[in-house]
């Protein structure tokens, strides 16, 4: 099995230790990966989208013309390049009119997009294409006495019409629960577990409600499961998470601290990954947890 991997700007850039777990745990469980050499930007939300409809699509297009030039889907572990790239191919693929103004775009470059490649979310093709049994065969570390607080994403899970990788019911996510569990981990429901991280177009803009959302988030965690580690789906999450609770701590708005990594990171971490490699970068404290799991 091969596909296309999709890093992302806020994977590559902030964050390189989960693109070195993705580096590991795929290949780990047979899936190669393809580099697709000259991938952009998704483009994200708050900047092509809300000036440059067909320039945004075309963007994205760029990307999939990659991929499907090599006939190979695209997986990301970025919430926000999975919702945008989903969208914008639907947009392609249920408007003739913009695919035409698109693709006179890319023929300036000698490209086309077609609409044959997928986007995938990593998560939900772990889920769909491995299988969480064969996940918790192929691991060498249990998470078993660790509770997990779970983070979808909102990009995971909304607008599900236009994605190829969707839950059953967006509103009682269960993809990244059963692939906790598939560690050994318990992830238990926690009431706030839909909200949004305030991460994106709200940290850039307003700070103070972004880093609201995330202590009314981080207390309803603390309250109710009171989890050993956050394991979120997205990099956008991962980095608001794991950066938000220092400011909220300076700030007297909690007296606590939960680790926080994305699920290829602690997957890679089970299958033997070194943790110096693959979780390494993040501002929260992980060493009890990674001995937890280096003992399990």
């Amino acid at each position: 099995m091969r596909v296309g991997f999709f890093v992302g700007c806020n994977t590559a850039f902030n964050r390189p230790d989960l693109e070195k777990a993705v580096r590991y745990a795929f290949p780990a469980l047979g899936v190669a990966l393809d580099d697709l050499e000259g991938q952009s930007c998704c483009p994200t939300w708050g900047t092509m989208p809300s000036i440059d409809l067909a320039g945004w699509c075309a963007v994205g297009a760029r990307n999939y013309a990659l991929a499907e030039e090599k006939n190979l889907d695209m997986i990301t572990v970025c919430g926000s390049c999975y919702g945008s790239l989903a969208e914008s191919r639907h947009k392609l693929l249920s408007d003739p009119e913009l695919k035409a103004r698109v693709n006179a775009m890319l023929k300036s470059i000698g490209r086309e997009f077609k609409g044959t490649s997928r986007i995938r979310h990593a998560i939900c093709f772990l889920y769909k294409e491995i299988g969480p049994e064969k996940i918790g065969e192929a691991v060498r570390h249990k998470l078993d006495g660790i509770t997990i607080a779970v983070q979808p994403g909102c990009h995971a899970l909304w607008p599900s019409e236009v994605y190829e990788d969707k839950e059953e019911d967006t509103f009682h996510p269960k993809v990244l629960i059963e692939l906790c569990e598939a560690l050994g981990a318990k992830a238990p429901y926690y009431s706030r577990l839909l909200d949004c991280c305030g991460m994106g177009g709200m940290r850039s803009t307003d700070m103070e409600k972004s880093f609201k959302l995330v202590e009314k988030k981080l207390n309803s965690m603390k309250e109710e499961i009171n989890p050993d580690l956050i394991v979120t789906a997205c990099s956008s999450c991962l980095i608001q998470l794991d950066t938000a609770q220092g400011f909220l701590q300076k700030d007297r708005k909690i007296k606590y601290e939960i680790p926080v990594l994305h699920y290829m990171q602690l997957l890679a971490l089970c299958l033997g990954a070194e943790p110096g490699q693959v979780a390494s970068l993040g501002k929260t404290n992980m060493q009890s947890v990674v001995n937890k799991i280096l003992e399990g």
